[in-house]
């Protein structure tokens, strides 16, 4: 099987005229494709006193710990594919209720937007990208066993707003840009 490449479907690297970057651009139609930042949704789901974790059954990061999270999908708003990335991952209905975080991670083009929810009871049905999901106590959570940095990150932030009704939206930590 061979790999076919852009070019071999009449598109080429180009500058189109009036940008300053290199694009994909049709050599019969001059129809440009732009390839732009992909946005993951999630939330930090609690029960009580309790955090809703999955751990991932799939690759990156296969085996460790995250929060319900995903892709979004074309002609889905953002808090629905929160709603829906808890209940392919975790089975449960959420109940969103602040903006929590709107994270970047340039190294990667994605922007995260993280929100709290609640859940309405304890019960859990691990969906096939998940192995397991479990509701942790805040001393239980397996830190050391976190997917990723923005998990942590978001997980800080909701500890920070934890019983309040207004706040302001988080982003990035001091430090951490998201290009490394």
């Amino acid at each position: 099987m061979s790999i076919q490449r852009p070019s071999d479907f009449g598109f080429n690297h180009q500058i189109p005229e009036g940008d300053d970057k290199p694009r994909l651009v049709c050599g019969d139609c001059g129809w440009i494709h732009y390839v732009n930042p992909k946005i993951v949704v999630g939330a930090v789901c609690s029960y009580g006193d309790r955090i809703l974790l999955c751990r991932r059954a799939i690759e990156p990061r296969r085996g460790f710990w995250t929060l319900p999270a995903g892709f979004m999908e074309e002609r889905e708003t953002t808090e629905a594919g929160a709603r829906r990335e808890a209940m392919e991952e975790a089975g449960v209905t959420i109940e969103i209720d602040a903006l929590l975080a709107v994270y970047n991670i340039a190294r990667i083009s994605q922007v995260q937007i993280m929100y709290r929810a609640t859940l309405p009871g304890p019960e859990l049905a691990p969906g096939p990208e998940s192995l397991e999901a479990n509701l942790f106590l805040w001393d239980e959570i397996p830190w050391q066993d976190l997917a990723f940095p923005s998990v942590q990150w978001a997980l800080l932030h909701w500890r920070e707003v934890q019983g309040k009704h207004a706040f302001s939206t988080f982003g990035n930590p001091a430090g951490e840009t998201g290009a490394y």
